[in-house]
């Protein structure tokens, strides 16, 4: 039998979306959507650094999801599709991940833009976007190659969150 895994918040992330209807569904989506990552205090020396990058990656808890399911109908699709084929917020680890772009850092918060995340999600970890590292050549989509155009349009609709 595996251990329990525990994960702590470093900090939480504040931002204009108080409740998932309505809510970017990905950062594309929220354009110049402003928040703040506020780093708690043990955790404000690991910020030095970080001021050189444009982009963050995000590692947060999505803490108004629902329970998942391993089928669901995602943002971006009428199928029932296979849950671990989609980005939906429901997930048995409920993770969220988004690349956001740092404007600045002052004391100890991180101002972001392009922000898809609901207000006062608990931040489990930050890491510097790397367009080497990041970035695949080749990388194929699946079902979402011809849907990804319209993340800018899509709002979320609540079908994912608790109820």
């Amino acid at each position: 039998m595996q251990s329990p895994i525990e994960y702590h918040p470093i900090g939480v992330i504040r931002t204009p979306f108080k409740t998932p209807e309505g809510t970017p569904i990905q950062p594309t989506g929220g354009t110049d959507a402003e928040a703040v990552a506020e780093i708690f205090p043990k955790y404000r020396a690991g910020l030095e650094d970080l001021e050189g990058f444009s982009h963050l990656i995000l590692l947060y808890h999505c803490h108004l999801s629902a329970p998942f399911r391993l089928k669901v109908r995602p943002f971006l699709d009428n199928t029932e599709r296979g849950l671990f084929a989609t980005r939906a917020p429901s997930r048995p680890n409920s993770i969220g991940l988004s690349v956001v772009r740092l404007s600045r850092i002052a004391d100890h918060a991180l101002y972001i833009k392009d922000v898809d995340i609901l207000d006062g999600a608990p931040l489990l970890d930050i890491k510097p976007y790397v367009p080497a590292f990041d970035m695949r050549q080749g990388a194929r989509s699946g079902w979402f190659e011809t849907k990804a155009g319209q993340t800018g349009t899509i709002r979320d609709d609540g079908r994912f969150s608790k109820k």
